[in-house]
């Protein structure tokens, strides 16, 4: 058996509480992500799911390096990048590339879509400089854009183009791993079917491998034969997607799951049961004002 292209083990990111007065100091801690691990093989999709605050983007992060990981290890191709300089993930970074969740935030208004998706291939130094508008336009032809636009500027599309923007713009190293940040669930619902058909055909041409995190489980369902739920900076359950679907293990799976609209229900009439999970929350809560309350109770420095 072939080692994984990304093994994560014990991965944490811890970030510090601070308390303003005279002199600023550090409270706490808020555990983002909690001592999370699982693997992905090369060409393979591993959905990330789980309500907001979970960690999920925090681990996508962490995976990319836009965060240095407070412990734990990211094994890519069997090497330990967490610990990594920003002059050794330069090589990384062509391997390791991010699709984000706003396509209206995540691309530079000032500088034209050619500008965009070339830009890894100035910073690179990989294709000369009379190539580039080639490999452009080519990028843009492969997402499904007029590559005759490269020289448009991104108010000038729409959301769903704006998000093919942002995927060429990720395509452009040949990666070998895509961090899909919640990549449609600020499209309109009629596009986002085409975006996922989009990544879909990627994946399967370029054999690219996916971390794709999201909170829609019909989304994740579709695209990712292997699902992680993730639930206060933990992974709770990790299966593959046929089984996690029909027969969850962990009560907080249970609840997310059932909270997933049923078509064949709404059929029939009536309303399914929704499960709650409150038993971690308000352990949490509880938590969280206990070191509140000690927090506040100590003397200024």
């Amino acid at each position: 058996m072939s080692a994984p292209l990304l093994e994560v083990k014990d991965l944490t990111m811890h970030f510090p509480i601070k308390a303003r007065g005279i002199i600023t100091r550090t409270v706490g801690h808020v555990k983002a992500v909690d001592g999370v691990s699982f693997t992905i093989g090369a060409g393979e999709a591993l959905g990330l799911v789980g309500e907001s605050g979970s960690g999920k983007s925090t681990t996508g992060r962490l995976i990319t390096r836009l965060y240095q990981p407070t412990s734990g290890q990211i094994l890519f191709e069997g090497t330990d990048i967490a610990k990594s300089s920003a002059r050794e993930l330069k090589p990384i970074r062509r391997d390791i590339q991010m699709i984000f969740q706003d396509p209206y935030t995540s691309l530079n208004p000032r500088h034209t879509v050619g500008e965009i998706i070339s830009a890894p291939l100035e910073i690179h130094n990989l294709v000369p400089k009379n190539a580039r508008l080639r490999r452009v336009q080519e990028l843009l032809e492969i997402v499904g854009l007029n590559p005759e636009h490269y020289n448009r500027y991104p108010h000038e599309f729409s959301g769903g183009q704006r998000q093919r923007i942002g995927i060429a713009r990720a395509l452009t190293m040949s990666p070998k791993l895509l961090v899909a940040d919640e990549p449609v669930s600020a499209l309109d619902v009629s596009i986002q079917a085409q975006i996922i058909n989009l990544l879909k055909d990627l994946q399967k041409e370029m054999n690219i491998a996916f971390l794709f995190i999201a909170h829609d489980l019909a989304i994740v369902r579709h695209f990712c034969p292997q699902v992680a739920v993730m639930y206060l900076g933990k992974i709770v359950e990790n299966a593959p997607r046929e089984e996690l679907y029909s027969n969850p293990k962990h009560a907080y799976t249970q609840s997310l799951l059932s909270a997933v609209p049923d078509m064949r229900q709404a059929v029939v009439g009536g309303r399914r049961e929704r499960i709650r999970y409150t038993h971690d929350v308000e352990a949490s809560a509880a938590s969280t004002a206990a070191n509140t309350a000690v927090a506040s109770s100590r003397p200024s420095v």
